[in-house]
């Protein structure tokens, strides 16, 4: 199985070309006989570096950088690699899920850490939006 479509790829690119911003995660990646798993939201220009949110299932998931072809390289065992989760789909930015999964000590995509970790999202855009509203209108 193909670790990223082109699809994917493009999209991970052009977030790449605009890292300020907090994207929500294109890919997740995971290996299929343990724990570990990867959410990615960029790639660099020179096509191996993925920035995202690791989860090597040691309790302390992190952001940081991971090379895309050494994961495509890596056997978890009984000749499987690593598989890309066919049915993802983001609902929250990179970091919601990274919050989350502070707090869960695990990446979680549902559950009491992820409505926190949302909520407090939302709450922030919301406080932001009337900020600049108010701004907007005071000049």
């Amino acid at each position: 199985m193909q670790l990223l479509t082109e699809t994917q790829r493009a999209e991970l690119m052009k977030n790449g070309a605009n890292r300020d911003a907090d994207h929500k995660p294109v890919v997740k990646l995971f290996n299929p006989l343990g724990r570990q798993r990867w959410l990615f939201t960029e790639l660099a220009e020179d096509g191996d570096s993925l920035f995202g949110l690791a989860d090597l299932a040691f309790g302390f998931p992190e952001l940081g950088y991971a090379s895309l072809s050494e994961i495509a390289a890596f056997r978890v065992g009984f000749g499987l690699r690593v598989e890309r989760d066919l049915h993802f789909r983001a609902k929250a930015p990179l970091s919601v899920y990274t919050a989350a999964a502070q707090a869960a000590w695990r990446i979680v995509e549902f559950g009491p850490e992820f409505d926190a970790a949302l909520a407090r999202h939302e709450a922030v855009s919301r406080e932001a939006d009337r900020e600049a509203i108010a701004t907007q209108s005071g000049s």
